[in-house]
C-alpha cells in the first residue's frame, strides 16, 4: 500500500525525520518497500493566471498569452495547449526555471513571437505520466506563490509492504495509529461526520447470504452533480496513493478506502430495478465488470443484485451496467462487511485483484461501516452536492465476528522476551493499540478491537509487546539445547548425499514450481490424469506436476535462451499422482543434461553428451546406494515413453522387476516443440527405491594371483552387453571374479546384422594358484555357455 507522508502527518506528526519514521515502521513489522518523492525535482515554477490571450499570427495551434505571475507587468508566454483560456490559473515556469529532465527555461521566440516562460502540464512537472493539457489549478490559487509550496510537493510517497495478518494498517488511519503508539503520542480517530437526512426515500435491502454478509449499509443520495470537479487536494492525495482520478463520486469512495480502510461502492440509482439483494449467484448468470471483462458466475460467487440482474461481484468489483457516469443524478452508496473466509479466493478465481478484495480477504473492521458511509456522504454532498436519505442497515449479529478476550500471563512475557516489564508499560501499550485490558491475578485479560483480526492467542499479544518495546531492545541470550544424538543407520541413504554426488559430477540443483502449464504437462505425460488447481496463481501454472521434467525443461530452456549451452540440472521434489480420485505425493529425483560432456578447455577434445554419459551418472547414484551393478541388481531395459526418443529410452528396474524410473533422450518432436536446438537427456527415479541402501559386506582378499583372459565374440546386433555379462555370470564359475566389456566393433570382417564384442575375464581362486589347464577349462566353459544362451561364437 502506498500513502502520502504529508497526509499521514496530518493524523499524527511526531518530531522525527522521514528516515526515522521509516525505520520505526519497519522495526515494528510494517516493512517499507520504497520511498519516492511526491514530485520530480524542479524550481522556478509559480502560480500564474492567464489575463489575456490572442491567436499567434503565424501558427494556428499557438496562442500568445498575457500571464499574471505576481509582478508589476504580465509576462508574454506563447502556449500551444488546447485548454488555455482567460482566467485559468496554471503553473508558470519563468525564465531561469529548471524542469525535470534538466530542462532549463530560457527566453525564446516561437514563430517570431517572443516568449518569456512556459505554461506547464502535470507531465512536464513530473506529476503524471500523461497529460492532455495544462495543469488547471483551483480558482482560488494565490498568484505568484511557488507551486511546490502551494501543492505541498515537499512530500514523500511511502510504500508499505504489509503481511496478510496486518489488514488493520491498510489505511492512513491504521498506520497513523501505529506511529502514535511507537512514539507514545496521544491520538484518537477523526471526529465523525454526520450528514442531515433531507429526504425519506430508501431502497429495500434483502440479505440472502447472512453468513457471508453479516452487515450491509446503504443510502440513497439524490440530485448530485456528477460533472463536478474533484478537488485538487483530493486528486493529489489519491495520486500519491497510487490511484488515478475517475470523477468525484468514484474518487470519494477511493479516498475513504485509503483514509479509513473501508471499501465502498456507488451505484447509479436510476439503473437499479427494484431493491438491493445480497445473494449467491446462479450458475447461468453473467456479469459485465467495470474493467470491461464479462465473467460467468457460479453458485460460489457472492453478488450484489437488483430484482433483475447481478450488479457487482461482492467485495471485488462493481458492474458496468450500474456504474455512475456524467449523467448520473441519484446514487445509491453501499458500505458492507463481508466475511473474510467466504470472500477469500473469489477475486483470484476470476483473475482479479482489487483494492477492495485485498482488504475484504484480509478482514476489515466490522464496526467501521457506519462511520465510513457517513464520511463518504459528507464528502459527496460537499463536493458534488445532493441530499442524503436515511441509512438502510441490515445486520446479522450472530455472524459478525467477535474478538474474544485473551489471557496474557506476566510470567510468560518474561520467559519469552527475557525482560521484566512494568505493569504500567503493558497497560499503556494495549490501550494505545485500541485494546481493552483488565488486570487478573496472574496477568491481564486483553480484548482486541474489531480491526485486529490477527490477535487470537497469548503469543500474539506478546508479539505486540515486543514490537512496541523494540526488538533491538530485547536482550540477547544464547539458547541452550540438550539433545541425544540419534543413531545413523546404514540401511538408509540420505538424499543430501545423492545431491552432493550429482554436484560433484557437474550438476546444479534446481527448485521449480509444483504447479505447471497443462499444455507442457500433457505433452510430456499425456497418459497421466492431472490434478487441476481451483484457484491457480496464473493460467500457465494451473495443474500439479506428475513429473519433475516439466519444470526442468522450462529451466533448461530459460538458460539456453541466455547463451548457456552446457546445462546439467537435477531436482528432488514431489510429483502428484491422481489415482482412483485420490491424490498421492511421490518423492522423485530427476535430472536433465544437454550440451557438451566437458566445460570448454584445452586438455580434452570435446564432444556432445550422449545416452551413455547420462547413464553413467545414474549408475553412480545406484553405486552410492550400494547396488551391485555387475550383479544386475539394477537393469536398464529398452522401453517406450511418450516424452522420450523410441530408440534411446531405458526403463530402470531392480532385480525384482520393479520399475524405479526412466532414462532417455527427449523425443525429437518435443525437442522441436519446446524450442531446443540440441539433444536433451533426462532421467527420473523414485526416491523411495533409491534410498534403501544396501550395506557393504567385507570379503577377504585372495592371496593368490588373478589372471586376465580376453576374448572377442560375434553376436547378433540386438544382443546387449548386459545380456552377455548376465550369461557369463550365470555359468556358475566361482573363480570368475569380474567381466568387463572393453570394445565393440562393427565393420569389415563382421557380417551385417552382427557385432564383435571384446571382453576381459578376471579369474582368481581363493585356495590355490590356478594352472593354465584349469584356466583354459574355465574359459571354454564360459564360451560354451555364451554359445548356448545367446548364440555367440568366438571371433577368428
Amino acid at each position: 500500500m502506498q500513502i502520502s507522508e504529508a497526509w499521514l502527518r496530518e493524523f499524527v506528526n511526531p518530531a522525527i525525520s522521514t528516515e526515522q519514521l521509516v525505520a520505526q515502521l519497519t522495526m515494528a513489522g510494517l516493512e517499507i518497500d520504497s520511498i519516492e518523492p511526491a514530485a520530480a525535482t524542479f524550481s522556478g515554477v509559480i502560480v500564474g493566471e492567464v489575463v489575456a490571450m490572442q491567436q499567434h499570427p503565424d501558427a494556428d495551434r499557438l496562442s500568445v498569452c498575457e500571464v499574471n505571475v505576481g509582478t508589476s507587468e504580465p509576462l508574454q508566454i506563447v502556449c500551444g495547449a488546447s485548454n488555455v483560456r482567460v482566467g485559468l490559473k496554471i503553473p508558470a515556469a519563468l525564465v531561469g526555471a529548471e524542469l525535470p529532465g534538466d530542462f532549463k527555461i530560457k527566453k525564446s521566440k516561437l514563430r517570431g513571437v517572443e516568449s518569456f516562460g512556459m505554461l506547464c502540464s502535470a507531465k512536464e512537472l513530473g506529476l503524471a505520466a500523461e497529460a492532455q493539457g495544462l495543469l488547471e489549478l483551483p480558482a482560488d490559487a494565490p498568484v505568484g506563490v511557488d507551486i511546490r509550496d502551494y501543492l505541498s510537493l515537499e512530500d514523500n510517497m511511502i510504500e508499505v509492504d504489509l503481511t496478510p495478518n496486518r489488514a488493520d494498517c491498510l489505511s492512513v488511519e491504521g498506520i497513523a495509529r501505529e506511529v502514535a503508539v511507537l512514539n507514545k503520542m496521544d491520538w484518537s480517530v477523526a471526529s465523525d461526520h454526520y450528514s442531515a437526512v433531507t429526504h425519506q426515500e430508501k431502497l429495500t435491502v434483502t440479505i440472502d447470504a447472512n453468513e457471508a454478509c453479516p452487515r450491509y449499509l446503504g443510502r440513497l443520495i439524490k440530485d448530485v452533480n456528477a460533472k463536478a470537479e474533484t478537488p485538487f487536494w483530493m486528486k493529489e492525495r489519491l495520486r500519491r496513493s497510487g490511484i488515478r482520478s475517475l470523477g468525484p463520486l468514484v474518487d470519494i469512495t477511493n479516498y475513504v478506502l485509503i483514509e479509513l480502510g473501508q471499501p465502498l461502492h456507488v451505484f447509479d440509482a436510476a439503473k437499479l430495478k427494484g431493491g438491493i439483494q445480497v445473494r449467491w449467484a446462479k450458475a447461468d448468470e453473467t456479469l459485465a465488470l467495470l474493467n470491461g471483462q464479462t465473467i460467468a458466475l457460479d453458485s460460489e460467487a457472492l453478488i450484489i443484485a437488483d430484482t433483475e440482474q447481478p450488479l457487482a461481484l461482492a467485495g471485488v468489483m462493481g458492474g458496468s451496467d450500474s456504474a455512475v457516469s456524467d449523467q448520473t443524478k441519484d446514487v445509491f452508496l453501499e458500505c458492507a462487511f463481508f466475511a473474510p473466509q467466504l470472500i477469500a479466493g473469489k477475486a483470484r478465481k476470476f483473475g482479479l485483484h482489487t483494492d477492495s478484495s485485498h482488504r475484504f480477504e484480509r478482514g476489515v473492521d466490522a464496526t467501521m461501516q457506519e462511520r465510513a458511509i457517513e464520511r463518504a456522504t459528507h464528502l459527496i454532498i460537499d463536493i458534488a452536492g445532493g441530499s442524503a436519505g436515511a441509512i438502510t442497515e441490515k445486520k446479522n449479529e450472530v455472524a459478525i465476528p467477535l474478538r474474544p478476550a485473551v489471557l496474557l500471563r506476566r510470567q510468560r512475557i518474561e520467559k519469552i522476551l527475557g525482560v521484566v516489564l512494568e505493569d504500567e508499560f503493558i497497560h499503556d501499550v494495549f490501550q494505545r493499540l485500541g485494546m481493552s485490558i483488565q488486570a487478573q491475578t496472574e496477568g491481564w485479560l486483553v480484548t482486541p478491537p474489531g480491526f485486529r483480526f490477527d490477535i487470537a492467542i497469548e503469543a500474539d499479544l506478546i508479539e505486540e509487546i515486543a514490537r512496541i518495546y523494540g526488538y533491538n531492545n530485547l536482550p540477547s541470550t544464547r539458547m541452550v539445547m540438550r539433545s541425544e544424538l540419534g543413531k545413523a543407520t546404514e540401511a538408509v541413504l540420505e538424499i543430501d548425499r545423492i545431491k552432493d554426488l550429482l554436484v560433484d559430477r557437474g550438476y546444479q540443483e534446481a527448485i521449480t514450481y509444483s504447479f505447471v502449464d497443462e499444455a507442457i504437462q500433457k505433452s510430456i505425460a499425456p497418459q497421466d490424469e492431472v490434478i487441476r488447481l481451483k484457484n491457480p496463481i496464473s493460467s500457465d501454472l494451473s495443474v500439479m506436476r506428475t513429473t519433475l521434467w516439466s519444470g526442468l525443461l522450462n529451466a533448461a530452456l530459460y538458460n539456453v535462451n541466455r547463451q548457456q549451452h552446457r546445462v546439467r540440472l537435477f531436482e528432488t521434489g514431489l510429483r502428484f499422482v491422481n489415482k482412483d480420485g485420490q491424490m498421492y505425493q511421490q518423492p522423485m529425483l530427476a535430472g536433465l543434461v544437454l550440451g557438451s560432456v566437458y566445460s570448454e578447455q584445452w586438455g580434452e577434445q570435446n564432444r556432445k553428451v550422449d545416452f551413455f554419459d547420462v547413464k553413467a551418472d545414474v549408475q553412480s547414484v545406484f553405486a552410492l546406494a550400494g547396488f551391485n551393478l555387475n550383479g544386475f541388481e539394477v537393469l536398464f531395459t529398452p522401453g517406450q515413453h511418450p516424452a522420450l526418443h523410441p530408440g534411446q529410452t531405458a526403463e530402470i528396474k531392480n532385480a525384482a522387476g520393479e520399475k524405479i524410473g526412466w532414462l532417455g533422450m527427449l523425443h525429437p518432436s518435443l525437442e522441436k516443440q519446446l524450442g531446443f536446438d540440441t539433444q536433451v537427456f533426462l532421467f527420473e527415479m523414485e526416491q523411495q527405491k533409491l534410498l534403501k541402501k544396501k550395506a557393504h559386506l567385507f570379503r577377504p582378499l585372495s592371496k593368490y594371483p588373478s589372471v586376465r583372459r580376453d576374448l572377442a565374440i560375434i553376436v547378433k546386433e540386438d544382443v546387449s552387453a548386459g545380456a552377455i555379462i548376465s550369461s557369463i555370470k550365470g555359468c556358475g564359475e566361482l573363480t570368475l571374479q569380474d567381466v568387463v566389456v572393453f570394445d565393440v566393433y562393427r565393420g569389415k570382417g563382421v557380417e551385417e546384422g552382427f557385432k564383435s564384442v571384446a571382453l576381459s575375464l578376471f579369474i582368481q581362486d581363493f585356495s590355490q594358484t590356478l594352472t593354465d589347464s584349469e584356466i583354459d577349462a574355465i574359459f571354454n566353459r564360459v564360451l560354451d555357455t555364451l554359445t548356448d544362451t545367446i548364440g555367440a561364437k568366438l571371433r577368428d
